[in-house]
């Protein structure tokens, strides 16, 4: 899969989400892989495009502690609940190197799940996670 329909896959996927729970899950998110220009940075959707880059390393931290040491499959993600804030919540593994980052500025993986409604919008995102499996990000 090439960049743009990932874009495309991925905000639908959103929106499905967002549908889904009623509000948004993730109201933030972005495309990474390390050997990018830019930072890493393939893809960027948020409200904060001028802070998210410096504030990258930080934010993702708790992920990467909850990764460290496994070695994740295309279309494997992850959830965290030490993503409070901006800190970022979930992560999917797009393609050989690169990955899409999720986050909800203002809730946690753990208030997000605490609403039944999760359940369903969690659907949307394995359903992503599964198109990426089967047709890779190619970046």
């Amino acid at each position: 899969m090439n960049l743009s329909a990932a874009r495309q896959h991925i905000a639908a996927a959103m929106e499905r989400m967002r549908v889904l729970y009623t509000k948004p899950v993730f109201d933030e998110w972005v495309i990474l892989t390390p050997a990018a220009r830019h930072g890493g940075v393939l893809a960027y959707a948020g409200p904060r495009l001028e802070q998210f880059r410096q504030k990258l390393p930080a934010e993702v931290e708790p992920l990467l502690a909850q990764l460290a040491g496994r070695n994740l499959g295309i279309g494997d993600f992850e959830f965290t609940s030490a993503g409070d804030g901006s800190r970022h919540d979930a992560l999917i593994r797009l393609g050989a190197s690169s990955y899409l980052v999720c986050n909800n500025l203002a809730s946690s993986m753990a208030e997000i799940r605490q609403e039944a409604r999760w359940l369903k919008a969690q659907a949307a995102f394995v359903d992503l996670s599964e198109r990426f499996r089967s047709d890779p990000l190619e970046a």
